[in-house]
C-alpha cells in the first residue's frame, strides 16, 4: 500500500489517531482494522469470554431484537448486528463509551442505536427484546436486585445473557425453603448465597459496590424470574425469562417528592 494513502483520511494512521482520541477503551476489538486496547489488563477482553458462549445464541438473528445493557464500546451490539439482528439497542450511562460505540458502528457500517440510559430506566423504553445482554454491570450497581427485577418487568421477552464478577466460594449449598429463627449455621456455609459489599473501592474502582458468590448469582436470577439454562463459563449464564407467580415480589418504584427528588 502507498505510504501516503495509509496516512490519508481513510488510512490506517488516521484510524489509529481516531481510536486513540476516543480512548482509553475497555473493549478490545478491531475498528477499521485497528485494535482498540492492545495493552488491556484482561488480555483479549471481552472476546476471551464471548468465545465460551457465542454458540449458545443463534448464528442467524434475523427478525430478532437485542438490548445491550451497559454496552460500553459496543462489542456485543456489533456482534449481534453482524448476525443479522433486526433491531439492536445499546444503552450505557457513560458518554465516553457511547462515543466509542457509535464510532465503531459507523466505521463498521452497522445500523445500531445507542442511548444514554441507566438500567433503572429501562421501563421508559416501553419495549421488550428477544435477547437482553446484561454483562459486567451487576457489581457496579448500588441496587442490583432491583435492576434484575426491572429487566424482567420491562425489557426481557425471552433470553437473558448475564455475567458478573464473582468472589468467594464457588460452591452452591442446598438451601431450604425456610429456617427457624434460631438456626444460624446455614449462613456460615461457604455455598450459602452471599453478596459482598464494598464500601470504598475494589481494583481502584469506586463504582464496584456488590460482588456476589456463585450461589448468590444463581439465587438472585431465579428470584427475579429467570430460569438458568446453562453456565457456559464461570461467570456467565444463559437464562430464560419466566412469568412470575401472582403476588411474587418484583420491582419497586420509589415515590418522588414534589421537587422531583
Amino acid at each position: 500500500m502507498d505510504a501516503d494513502a495509509d496516512r490519508g483520511p481513510g488510512g490506517t494512521e488516521a484510524m489509529r489517531a481516531r481510536v486513540r482520541a476516543l480512548g482509553p477503551w475497555f473493549h478490545h476489538m478491531q475498528v477499521g482494522g485497528v485494535w482498540t486496547a492492545p495493552d488491556h489488563f484482561l488480555g483479549d477482553y471481552p472476546a476471551v469470554k464471548w468465545r465460551h458462549y457465542a454458540d449458545a445464541l443463534p448464528a442467524d438473528m434475523r427478525g430478532k431484537s437485542v438490548l445491550d445493557i451497559g454496552c460500553n464500546a459496543g462489542f456485543f451490539s456489533l456482534a449481534m448486528k453482524r448476525r443479522g439482528a433486526e433491531r439492536v439497542l445499546g444503552i450505557d450511562w457513560d458518554e465516553r463509551y457511547l462515543a466509542q460505540a457509535r464510532f465503531a458502528a459507523e466505521v463498521e457500517g452497522l445500523d445500531i442505536a445507542f442511548e444514554r440510559m441507566s438500567v433503572y430506566d429501562v421501563g421508559a423504553l416501553r419495549e421488550r427484546f428477544d435477547v437482553v445482554f446484561f454483562l459486567g454491570v451487576f457489581y457496579h450497581l448500588r441496587h442490583p436486585l432491583l435492576a434484575l427485577d426491572l429487566v424482567h418487568a420491562h425489557a426481557a421477552r425471552d433470553v437473558l445473557v448475564f455475567q458478573t464478577m464473582q468472589r468467594g466460594s464457588g460452591a452452591v449449598a442446598r438451601v431450604e425453603a425456610d429456617y427457624a429463627w434460631a438456626e444460624t449455621a446455614p449462613f456460615d456455609l461457604p455455598g450459602f448465597p452471599k453478596m459482598h459489599f464494598i464500601e470504598h473501592a475494589y481494583a481502584h474502582d469506586p463504582t464496584n459496590w456488590w460482588v456476589p458468590n456463585r450461589a448468590a448469582v444463581e439465587a438472585m436470577l431465579r428470584s427475579a424470574g429467570f430460569a438458568i439454562e446453562s453456565r457456559p463459563e464461570d461467570e456467565t449464564y444463559i437464562c430464560r425469562r419466566i412469568d412470575r407467580e401472582d403476588g411474587a415480589y418484583g420491582a419497586v418504584y420509589p415515590a418522588r417528592g414534589e421537587d422531583g427528588r
